[in-house]
């Protein structure tokens, strides 16, 4: 039986995800499978990858053909890099505490790249977070100049107009005053 480690589709339109499944060639894409090794959820950031390790490996080894994007799933989890010290050690190139050391190694160095990857995000998103208020309060200074610009009009506006009234009742007495004399 000729299998393949494939996706099978879940979730609903527009928003899916994924189980890795190992399945026959001849059943569909969503139909009978044999195994469920994990789940691949590409609706966040990054994406979510729940995979069943010890059962890749197994299944990897033993000739089961990844489509394309379930290869480069397992390539970034590790499970062709150890299929690979595996195979170094089968051939005696190295022991397998050696082997084991190595993709310690390479898993850390991998934690570490997506450590900074998350890190240089919240920089950015703190960035523009801060870009953000600054423009903010630019917007909201020239509100504020503008609203103290209207209300120094307002104001000379009602000086003038209580000076006028002002001259409009002394004018007003001193005719009254003229007539009366």
């Amino acid at each position: 039986m000729a299998t393949k480690i494939r996706l099978q589709r879940h979730g609903r339109k527009g928003y899916a995800f994924y189980s890795i499944v190992i399945a026959d060639v001849r059943a569909p894409r969503d139909g009978k499978f044999t195994e469920k090794i994990g789940t691949y959820n590409p609706n966040t950031n990054p994406a979510t990858v729940d995979l069943k390790f010890d059962r890749a490996l197994y299944w990897v080894g033993v000739g089961a053909q990844p489509t394309d994007t379930v290869r480069n799933i397992l390539s970034r989890e590790g499970v062709y890099l150890k299929k690979h010290l595996l195979a170094g050690v089968k051939k005696g190139a190295f022991d397998e505490a050696t082997a084991e050391a190595k993709f310690e190694a390479w898993k850390a160095d991998r934690q570490k790249g997506l450590n900074a990857i998350a890190a240089k995000l919240a920089a950015d998103k703190k960035a523009a977070e801060a870009a953000r208020l600054e423009a903010e309060k630019k917007a909201n200074a020239k509100v504020q100049e503008k609203v103290a610009e209207k209300k120094a009009a307002e104001a000379a506006a009602k000086a003038e107009a209580e000076a006028a009234a002002s001259e409009n009742t002394e004018a007003t007495e001193t005719n009254a005053e003229t007539t009366e004399a």
